[in-house]
């Protein structure tokens, strides 16, 4: 059995991951970020926790646009997993299911939404959320398990469910 740990949007400018993520992504055995850790020092934290493979995100510093790839594919106990920062838009998922059929592969994590979901159809689709900035949900993280090819996904909140509009529009506000 694999335990993988999924993640985006974190949008951390330092590397003060929050306790409930960084214990899970510590324990599990391999970490997965589609993008906006923001900082590199947040990409950094998060790497020294285990292994971690990473896409880099539209809100992402211009070291982790150049360090990253937009799209990634690994290979997990035979299943393929796709990992790219936008794949979808709101709650249509035909831009997501459309390029885990081009990436070919069997699941799909994305993010840039800010809103966890798992849809499970020909693919497996998961955006983990947000872990700082959540929109109309709790922060929250995705758990994949593997076991003989097969995978089950869950969403994991790390915290309670708040209005950040405010600090989401500070934030593009600051960025321009």
């Amino acid at each position: 059995m694999t335990r993988i740990i999924a993640l985006s949007d974190t949008h951390l400018e330092n590397d003060e991951l929050p306790p409930a993520v960084a214990a899970l992504a510590g324990n599990a055995d391999l970490i997965l970020h589609a993008g906006d850790f923001v900082s590199a020092s947040c990409h950094a934290a998060l790497a020294k926790l285990g292994r971690l493979e990473a896409v880099h995100g539209n809100s992402d510093c211009t070291k982790l646009k150049k360090l990253l790839p937009e799209r990634k594919v690994i290979d997990v106990e035979g299943v393929r997993i796709g990992l790219v920062h936008m794949a979808s838009h709101g709650s249509d998922l035909v831009g997501a299911e459309m390029m885990a059929r081009e990436m070919d592969v069997q699941v799909l994590v994305f993010g840039h939404i800010h809103r966890p979901l798992i849809e499970k159809g020909e693919r497996l689709l998961i955006c983990p959320g947000s872990t700082m900035l959540p929109r109309m949900s709790a922060p929250s993280v995705a758990e994949l398990e593997i076991v003989d090819g097969n995978v089950r996904g869950n969403i994991i909140p790390v915290g309670s469910p708040a209005c950040n509009y405010l600090k989401f529009a500070g934030e593009l506000a600051r960025k321009g």
